[in-house]
This record gives structure tokens, C-alpha cells and sequence, in this order.
């Protein structure tokens, strides 16, 4: 199996990035719609590297999310937002794919609050974007109360995203870790992962039947982690 280890956005300079991880997650593409110039630029300054994206917030939460503040040029509407598979949402779908294209990202990452109830309507979002590019999605909160939807959902061929210290993840032919820290919340950004965090993240990874997994840090310590637990893996290959 072949795993990947990056970050959710670039805690060092694209450069170093590019040099000592395997994969990056966009984040810009989360609070703005992506411009088609910017991802082509990113793809010609690092062709072989691996992007996967985050799916503009357009889509995946209300209107009323703080997360707007930092969004430019784009103000929601009532048919917008918390996957509704609603005409404006299928739109700014479509604007989505059409601009971040160039950039050839593995994987499209829904990351959804956790104030989103388990609704019938989150699967047919799915049902209907499903198919061309491979999706993600990120679960929190209220959602994990129906897992039965998680799994209707993962029957689409979409890959349901968990932290591998906080929840199981679903047996899959890939796989997406998304590791936000440790605590009592479902985040905590200002948690420094021990060696013991990613001897148990590796054993996970070890125990995988699939392809590839991808195993990306959020957390303000992102890059030593990810660094340290590519140096982990590595110690722990088979020799050829």
C-alpha cells in the first residue's frame, strides 16, 4: 500500500513542501472560489507533486458560517450550502470543478460542520455529484449520529474521512486520515503529536488492505509531524 503523508495547506514554503512531503490538501480553495490562473500556476511550479483540494465552503455550510468572513467576491444564498442537492448548489458545484481543474487534484475533500444534521438530502448531494473526479467526505458533529447514511454514502464510491486515533476507518480500496489533534473536541489545533501518537497511526496504516492511503496533518505542529512520521514509515519499510 502506498502512503502518503502531507499537510491541510503549507505551514513551511512551497519549496521545502514540495522537497520533503508527498502531498498537500488546498485550503484556499475552501474559503474562495479557485481561480483557474492560480491552479494552473501551482501545477506548473510543482508538476509531479500530489494536490488534493478542499471543496469550496459554498457548498458544504450555511450561509451564516463565520467561515465567510474571509471570503471574497461570493455571498450565499438560501439554496446554498449544507449539501443540498439544490440548483445553485449543483451550480457552484460545476464553477468549482471548472476552476480547479488545471491543478489535477487527486482527491476533493467535503469537509462538513458539525452542526449538520444526519438529512436524507446529504445522499442524494452525493448521488448526484458522484462519478469523474474521486470525493471525500468529512463527517462531524450531529452526522456521526446516522451511520448508516455514512455508509450509503461510502457505497457511492465516496471515501468517508476519520481521524485513525478517533474513529475506525471504513474498509475502502483508498483511504483519507484528516488529523486535527487530540482532546476533548473534535479539534485541537495546538496538539503536538507524541511518538506514540504515530507508532499507533503507523499500526493503523499497517493493519489497511487497499491501494494507497493519505494521511494528512491540520494542526499548528503539522509539518514536524508529517515530517516525523514519514521518517517513522521509512524506518519501518521492509528492505528490497
Amino acid at each position: 500500500m502506498k502512503v502518503l503523508v502531507g499537510t491541510c495547506g503549507f505551514p513551511k514554503a512551497r519549496r521545502v513542501v514540495y522537497e520533503t512531503l508527498d502531498v498537500v490538501e488546498l485550503q484556499e480553495t475552501f474559503y474562495n472560489m479557485p481561480r483557474r490562473e492560480r491552479m494552473a500556476e501551482l501545477r506548473r511550479e510543482a508538476p509531479e507533486f500530489r494536490f488534493t483540494a478542499k471543496v469550496f465552503q459554498g457548498i458544504t455550510h450555511p450561509p451564516d458560517s463565520p467561515t465567510f468572513k474571509r471570503t471574497r467576491g461570493f455571498k450565499p444564498g438560501e439554496g446554498h450550502g449544507l449539501l443540498k442537492p439544490t440548483r445553485e448548489n449543483l451550480r457552484l458545484w460545476e464553477e468549482f470543478l471548472e476552476a480547479v481543474a488545471p491543478l489535477r487534484p487527486e482527491v476533493l475533500v467535503f469537509q462538513t460542520p458539525p452542526s449538520l444534521k444526519p438529512l436524507p438530502h446529504i445522499y442524494d448531494f452525493f448521488r448526484s455529484v458522484a462519478g469523474g473526479w474521486r470525493l471525500a467526505w468529512e463527517p462531524r458533529g450531529e452526522t456521526y449520529r446516522d451511520p448508516g447514511l455514512i455508509r450509503k454514502v461510502a457505497d457511492l464510491g465516496i471515501l468517508i474521512v476519520v481521524d485513525p486515533l478517533r474513529r475506525e476507518p471504513l474498509p475502502a480500496d483508498l483511504y483519507y486520515f484528516r488529523l486535527h489533534g487530540l482532546g476533548k473536541g473534535e479539534v485541537n489545533y495546538r496538539y503536538k503529536y507524541t511518538d506514540d501518537d504515530l507508532k499507533k497511526i503507523a499500526a493503523v496504516i499497517r493493519k489497511l488492505r487497499g491501494d494507497a492511503v493519505y494521511v494528512m496533518f491540520n494542526n499548528i505542529y503539522m509539518y514536524d509531524d508529517a515530517v516525523a512520521l514519514k521518517q517513522m514509515l521509512s524506518r519501518e519499510a521492509p528492505d528490497t
